[in-house]
């Protein structure tokens, strides 16, 4: 459909068309007023909207004027500080012309310290830090920060340098008193001299449970290397264990089926 000749029309990055359309999409909020330049639709109608308003009707004059002010207060409600509302819509009706005012009087405030520290910006950009030494003619102006330094300063100081560190206490941390690598070694002894044993026989010097969970993992880990077979007839039962020195599968080789073990039966007594 054609505009008509007397439509105001915006030409913005966003939006290109009747001014009247892009007003109705702010408020639908099919359109964000804050990246709707204001001043920018300003400065068009001052310059080109106002051939097309001696031809306006009553009606088009006001319904203009009405999106005008709609539009301005739904953005100064959005620039400014504000409580939490529920909808955008309650910019438009719910706010009281007091506290319109209000927030005028505020944003004016705001641009007035904007202005203030753009101007303070611009002269702090053309200060440049001084690289040289100061001249020698200046130099008794500058005080001498030894001056007040004595040798028991200097001494106190160093002394607090060159100290030993405190010693950290580790007290809290519990000692490690199992490891993988020596369960492999064990449990590999253990099964040169016996080739078939069951999991409960190797463990039966553990005095801590973490042993027996190291000792499992250590046995796990054999099963990978292919070092070892591992049996268990029912759920919960004992763990046989058949060792072959020469590894039967390359590490990197998965398993012929998969293992299941359970080593809380070893737990029971």
């Amino acid at each position: 459909m054609n505009a008509s000749p007397t439509e105001f029309r915006v030409e913005l990055p966003l939006f290109t068309g009747p001014f009247r359309l892009l007003a109705e999409l702010i408020i639908d909020q099919k359109i964000d007023v804050c990246d709707v330049s204001l001043a920018r639709i300003t400065d068009r109608f001052l310059h080109e909207g106002m051939e097309v308003v001696g031809e306006w009707t009553l009606e088009e004059a006001t319904t203009f004027l009405a999106l005008c002010a709609a539009l301005l207060e739904l953005k100064v409600g959005r620039l400014l500080p504000r409580a939490p509302v529920e909808a955008e819509e309650d910019l438009l009706g719910g706010v009281s012309p007091d506290l319109v005012y209000a927030r005028s009087l505020e944003l004016a405030a705001f641009r007035r310290v904007s202005r203030d520290l753009q101007d303070r910006m611009e002269g702090a950009s053309l200060l440049h830090g001084r690289d040289a030494a100061p001249p020698p003619e200046f130099a008794h102006l500058y005080p001498d920060v030894m001056a007040k330094v004595t040798s028991v300063m200097l001494r106190n100081a160093a002394a607090a340098m060159l100290a030993a560190p405190e010693l950290v206490d580790l007290s809290h941390v519990a000692p490690i008193r199992a490891s993988v690598t020596d369960a492999l070694r064990t449990i590999a002894e253990r099964l040169s001299v016996t080739p078939e044993a069951i999991f409960r026989d190797l463990v039966a010097g553990c005095e801590e449970r973490i042993e027996v969970v190291v000792s499992f993992l250590a046995l796990l880990e054999l099963y990978r290397e292919g070092k070892v077979e591992l049996r268990q007839g029912e759920l919960f039962g004992d763990i046989e264990v058949t060792w072959h020195p020469e590894p039967t599968r390359s590490p990197e080789a998965p398993p012929d089926a998969e293992l299941i073990i359970d080593i809380r039966s070893t737990f029971d007594e």
